[in-house]
C-alpha cells in the first residue's frame, strides 16, 4: 500500500538532523510513532509531500528545504525586551521560553543574549531557516474513518486498514 492524497492515517518513525550535520534535533525512535492524517497540515509540508508514494514498511532519507519546513528566518521576529519582564527566570543563552501571545495563543521564544538591562529574544521557530534531513520509516497507513476525516484527529487503532476495503472510497491510499 502506498500513501497518496488526503485522509489516510499514517504512522511514521523518524529522526531529523539539520542538513549537513550529525546532531539529531528530534526523533521518536524507540517511542510512540507519529500519527497524522494526510492533507490536514499536521506535519511540515515538505515531509508530507515526500511521504506521498512511499509504501508501508518503506524507509528513506528525505531532504526538506527550510521553505518547506519551518520557513525562512524572519529578522523582524527578533526583539529586545527589558530584563524586568523576565523577573524570576534564570536566563541562559539559547534557552526556550513559552509565553502568551496577543490572541491568547502559546508563543515560543529563544533567548539569544542578555545583559543587565535587556534580553534579546527570537520568536522564529528554532529550526527556521534550516534545511532538514529526515530518516523515516512508514510503520502504517490506513484510510481515516469518517469521524477522523471530519475532525482531523487520529482516533487510534480502531479504524479499518486500507487493505480491508480495497483502498477505494477516496481515502487516497493505493495498493
Amino acid at each position: 500500500m502506498t500513501i497518496t492524497n488526503e485522509n489516510c492515517v499514517v504512522a511514521i518513525e523518524y529522526e531529523v538532523k539539520e542538513a549537513g550535520t550529525t546532531e539529531v534535533v528530534d526523533t521518536n525512535k524507540g517511542a510512540e510513532p507519529l500519527e497524522f492524517i494526510t492533507g490536514k497540515g499536521h506535519i511540515i509540508p515538505g515531509l508530507e509531500n515526500a511521504l506521498s508514494g512511499m509504501a508501508e514498511g518503506e524507509s528513506g532519507d528525505i531532504m526538506v528545504s527550510a521553505a518547506d519546513a519551518y520557513g525562512e528566518s524572519n529578522p523582524e521576529a527578533k526583539q529586545v525586551l527589558p530584563l524586568d519582564q523576565f523577573e524570576g527566570v534564570d536566563l541562559k543563552e539559547g534557552m526556550t521560553l513559552y509565553g502568551q501571545g496577543e490572541n491568547g495563543e502559546t508563543v515560543q521564544v529563544t533567548v539569544t543574549s542578555f545583559d543587565d538591562k535587556d534580553v534579546n529574544v527570537d520568536f522564529n521557530h528554532p529550526l527556521a531557516g534550516k534545511d532538514l534531513m529526515f530518516s523515516v520509516t512508514v510503520l502504517g497507513a490506513r484510510e481515516a474513518t469518517a469521524d477522523e476525516a471530519a475532525s482531523g484527529q487520529v482516533g487510534g487503532a480502531q479504524g479499518e486498514s486500507c487493505g480491508s476495503h480495497g483502498g477505494g472510497d477516496g481515502c487516497g491510499c493505493s495498493h
